[in-house]
């Protein structure tokens, strides 16, 4: 794989990458138009893949909150074509590494030592790369080590680069900037602490420990004394990231009980620990023939006050939708609807985020479900897609929805994504105050 010797990090150097992104996107669509001009039947299908070629290889060199942008859009199948939707999603694990001069220089700067002064062995070529880091194979006292080293300048970009790729993101998506300017507060905090492994390192000791108990998965050990603000050692654990698992064609059997396990780990995080591992992309999971299954990034913790978790999870219980006042104080609370509505706006949106949310909490309203069944997804992209052309929402006066709900939602959709490609049936397991009546005559009816 090719390494990058050397990673922008000023912030006219990192602006100046974006702007050659913007400026090759539109050298594709004159292009596209001239091609088009001689074949009227031309679609949208070579220009999609190369604006996401040329949009990811302008991310891939700058790391950081750029890369994480593209891995983030690439988890949702809707928002983007397919061809974005696969350039991106080598930003979860296969971005172009650091050369190994720089990764030296980044053992000096944060413990004054080269990683073969600190390891038994320390192997220089990284095994993948992703958006805030990389990760080398060491050995030390005859224990096989993952080293995750932060690229250089990740971490004092954050701010600057989410300001310098919003125009471009509006452009790309076709998004309001009042929506992006709602929720780029939440996004900036949540990429800082991605770049604090020392944070990264208490919360994973945390997590894992919490979770140990949940069956068939299984969490490294972490090392603090291997560790720093930039560089974080835990066990090396086996297993296949879900593209090559799933090419091992492992049997039904194993697939829902990995699905359960994934289940299992998010509904205890939420629901007991109230944080949670929000980045549920497969780059994060490694996936075993026993129907086991590795977690191994606690990066990105999303902390549910309770407030937003009694709020936001009350309506999972579809009995709520039956009381209107109750529904009414829950979307005001989640700011679904806002004291600006008039009467017909206020009764449009609940009416909308009625369905959404029918639609959306329809496995919790199962005791088992099949995640397997495309048709349920293809319902959920039809609705997205619907959603995205509504004029009241395009043309609301501000952004409806909590920004306490951007990565939970995101969390789900990750679930639910990296269910169904497992094809996973599991039991929803969920608190017993979740349970609708409904749901609860269907499983007394049931024993």
């Amino acid at each position: 794989m090719k390494t990058q010797n050397h990673i922008p990090t000023t912030k006219v150097a990192r602006a100046s990458q974006f702007v050659k992104a913007g400026v090759k996107v539109g050298g594709n669509y004159l292009k596209h138009y001239g091609k088009k001009l001689l074949d009227p039947s031309l679609t949208k299908e070579e220009l999609h893949q190369d604006n996401a070629t040329d949009i990811y290889n302008a991310l891939s060199e700058l790391k950081g909150s750029a890369l994480k942008m593209a891995q983030m859009l690439s988890m949702d199948r809707n928002i983007l074509p397919r061809a974005y939707v696969d350039q991106f999603a080598m930003s979860q694990y296969s971005a172009p590494p650091l050369s190994g001069p720089l990764v030296v220089k980044m053992f000096r700067t944060y413990f004054g030592k080269s990683p073969q002064q600190i390891y038994d062995r320390f192997e220089m070529e990284a095994v993948n790369a992703a958006s805030i880091g990389q990760v080398h194979l060491a050995w030390k006292d005859d224990r096989k080590l993952a080293v995750k080293v932060q690229y250089p300048g990740v971490a004092d970009s954050v701010s600057s680069d989410l300001r310098i790729a919003k125009p471009l993101a509006i452009r790309l998506l076709n998004l309001n900037e009042k929506d992006i300017n709602r929720y780029m507060g939440e996004v900036e905090s949540k990429l800082l602490e991605e770049t604090d492994y020392e944070l990264e390192l208490k919360r994973s000791m945390y997590i894992s420990e919490q979770c140990s108990s949940i069956p068939n998965l299984v969490f490294p050990k972490y090392y603090s004394d291997l560790s720093s603000k930039r560089i974080l050692t835990m066990d090396w654990l086996d297993g296949f990231h879900m593209k090559d698992f799933l090419k091992t064609n492992p049997s039904q059997e194993i697939r829902d009980r990995i699905g359960q396990a994934l289940w299992d780990f998010y509904n205890f995080q939420i629901h007991d620990l109230k944080q949670v591992h929000a980045d549920p992309h497969p780059g994060n999971f490694l996936m075993r023939a026993d129907g086991t299954m590795g977690v191994i990034d606690f990066g990105c913790v999303k902390v549910i006050s309770e407030f937003f978790y009694d709020n936001y999870f009350r309506l999972i219980n579809f009995d709520m939708l039956d009381d209107e006042e109750a529904t009414l104080e829950t979307f005001r609370n989640l700011e679904f609807i806002v004291p600006e509505d008039s009467p017909k706006e206020q009764a449009f949106f609940v009416d909308l985020f009625k369905k959404m949310i029918v639609l959306l909490g329809k496995p919790f309203e199962k005791q088992t479900f099949d995640f397997g069944d495309n048709s349920y997804f293809d319902t959920v992209y039809a609705f997205a897609e619907e959603l995205a052309q509504v004029e009241e929402l395009k043309n609301s006066k501000v952004a409806r929805g909590s920004q306490h709900g951007l990565y939970i939602n995101r969390t789900y959709f990750g679930l639910y994504s990296m269910l169904n490609e497992l094809k996973a049936s599991v039991i929803t397991h969920k608190p017993d105050w979740l349970v609708s009546k409904k749901l609860r005559l269907e499983m007394e009816n049931a024993a």
